[in-house]
C-alpha cells in the first residue's frame, strides 16, 4: 500500500512517499493507530517534546545514496550504520551505534518453478521514537507487513519501534521455516531418486541443492548469535513481553537452524551415495565390455593364427574319406572351435556376474 504523504528531506525540498525507489511509506502511530506524518524534524520534536510513547516508521525501498543521506540527516542515525546501509550486502548482525541499534536481515524467497532460494536484503534502524526499513532485492518480503499490522489490529505497533522490528524478523524466520519445508520435500525427492532403479537423479541436481542450502545457511546462521543477545542478559528490548515474543522467534531459528545443517549433511551423504553409484555402474559397464572383448578375442586369435598360409599346417590339409569323396574338415573344425569357445566364455561370465 501507498500514501500520498509528504516528507521534507532537507533543505526545504520535498518529496512524496510514492516517488519510485525512495520512500515507500511513511507514518506516525499512537497506541498502535496510525497518525499523519508530515515533515520528520517536526513530528520528531513534537514526539520528544510531549513525551508520548509516538514513534515514527519511515519505509524505504533501493534508495539513492542522496535521498538515503537526506533521511539520516534528519534522523541522526550513526555514520557507520549508513555506511554499511549505502555499501548493501551485509551479514546477517545486530549492533548498537550510540543509544540506536542497525540491523541487517536477509530474507529469502523460494521459487517454487526452479526451486531456487533467491535471497535479499532488510536493513533496520531502530531508534527510541523512530524506525527505519530499507529493503532491497525482489526477495525482501516487507511490501504487505505493514498494512497487514495496521488492518489487523496488531498490538506489534502498541511496543513501539522494537515491537515493530519484532514483527519484522518474526516474518523473516517466519518464512524461513516455510522455506526449509520446500527443501526437505526437495531433498526428499532426490534422496528418493538417488536409490531408485532407474536412478533419475543427476550430480548436477544434487550440487544445485546443496547450493540453496548453503545459501539458506548463508542468511540463518548468521542470525543465531545475535538474536540470542536480545533475548539475554542486557537485552536492549525494552519490556518482557516482548523478550518472550524475541525468545520464541529465537526458538524457531535455532530448528530452522538445526534442520538446515541436518539437511546439509544429508544431501552430502546423498551426493557421496550417488558418486559411489556412479562408481559402480562404471565397473559393471567395464565388466561387461571386458568380457565381450574376450569373447571376441579368442575367435580372433584362432582366426590370426589360421589366416597366416603357412604351408605343412596339418589341419589345412586334413580330410576324411566319404563315399569315396575326400572332405576336408580344417575350416568346419575351426568355425566350431570358436564357437564352442565363445559359448564357454559366455557361460562362465554369465556365472560369475560379469554379463
Amino acid at each position: 500500500m501507498q500514501y500520498a504523504t509528504r516528507l521534507t528531506l532537507g533543505a526545504g525540498r520535498r518529496r512524496t512517499c510514492n516517488d519510485a525507489g525512495v520512500i515507500v511509506d511513511q507514518a506516525r502511530y499512537h497506541d498502535g493507530r496510525r497518525l499523519p506524518c508530515g515533515d520528520i524534524s517536526e513530528t520528531l520534536d513534537d514526539i520528544r517534546a510531549s513525551g508520548s510513547s509516538d514513534f515514527l516508521w519511515i519505509g524505504m525501498r533501493d534508495p539513492s545514496d542522496e535521498t538515503f543521506e537526506r533521511v539520516s540527516e534528519e534522523l541522526g542515525l550513526h555514520p557507520l550504520a549508513i555506511e554499511d546501509s549505502v555499501t548493501g550486502d551485509q551479514r546477517p548482525k545486530i549492533e548498537r551505534y550510540g543509544d540506536g541499534h542497525f540491523v541487517v536481515l536477509r530474507p529469502l524467497r523460494y521459487v517454487e518453478a526452479s526451486s531456487d532460494v533467491e535471497s535479499g536484503e532488510i536493513m533496520v534502524f531502530i531508534g527510541a521514537d523512530h524506525i527505519v526499513t530499507i529493503r532491497k532485492g525482489e526477495a525482501s518480503p516487507l511490501a504487505g507487513l505493514r498494512s497487514r499490522l495496521e488492518a489487523d489490529g496488531h498490538d506489534a505497533l502498541r511496543h513501539g519501534p522494537w515491537g515493530v522490528f519484532h514483527a519484522i524478523i518474526d516474518f523473516v524466520v517466519d518464512q524461513y521455516l516455510e522455506i526449509e519445508d520446500e527443501i526437505q520435500q526437495d531433498l526428499d525427492d532426490i534422496e528418493a531418486g538417488v536409490f531408485s532403479p532407474d536412478g533419475s537423479v543427476s550430480t548436477a541436481e544434487i550440487y544445485a541443492l546443496k547450493r540453496e542450502v548453503l545459501e539458506f545457511k548463508r542468511a540463518a546462521l548468521p542470525l543465531a548469535r545475535p538474536l540470542a543477545l536480545l533475548v539475554g542478559t542486557g537485552t536492549p528490548v525494552p519490556t518482557e513481553e516482548l523478550r518472550l515474543r524475541f525468545r520464541d522467534v529465537n526458538d524457531h531459528l535455532s530448528l530452522v537452524n538445526d534442520n538446515t545443517e541436518s539437511q546439509d549433511r544429508l544431501l552430502s551423504d546423498v551426493l557421496s551415495a550417488h558418486l559411489a553409484q556412479v562408481g559402480v555402474q562404471q565397473n559393471q559397464d567395464m565388466r561387461k565390455i571386458s568380457a565381450w572383448a574376450a569373447m571376441l578375442a579368442l575367435p580372433t586369435m584362432i582366426a590370426g593364427i589360421y589366416g597366416m598360409n603357412f604351408e605343412g599346417m596339418p589341419e589345412l590339409s586334413a580330410s576324411v574319406s566319404v563315399g569315396g569323396h575326400e572332405i576336408h574338415y580344417g575350416y568346419p573344425l575351426a568355425l566350431l572351435v570358436m564357437v564352442l569357445a565363445c559359448v564357454v566364455l559366455h557361460r562362465l561370465f554369465r556365472r560369475s556376474g560379469w554379463l
